[in-house]
């Protein structure tokens, strides 16, 4: 399952998954995407190594932009992804 988080200015959707567990570690995937007039923009980081899995169209400029915002974020995104996504009254 995928949750939406939120949306930047550049039209890229920020989504996560719900909390894994994989050999002990609890993780969560991070996905980027933007739409294109060819197509889109995608990346996809796993939390808490954020190891890009793929990355296609975004700039160094922008992933690392990313990383910034998934360093300042990442507490939000195991709780969000743990409950389910954000629940917005």
């Amino acid at each position: 399952m995928m949750y939406p988080y939120m949306t930047l200015s550049d039209e890229t959707e920020i989504t996560h998954s719900q909390v894994f567990e994989e050999d002990g570690v609890k993780k969560v995937e991070v996905y980027f995407e933007r739409p294109t007039e060819s197509g889109f923009d995608s990346a996809r980081c796993q939390l808490p190594s954020y190891k890009w899995l793929m990355r296609k169209g975004y700039s160094d400029q922008e992933i690392k932009t990313f990383e910034q915002l998934l360093h300042s974020n990442a507490h939000l995104l195991y709780r969000y992804g743990a409950s389910g996504g954000i629940h917005i009254a």
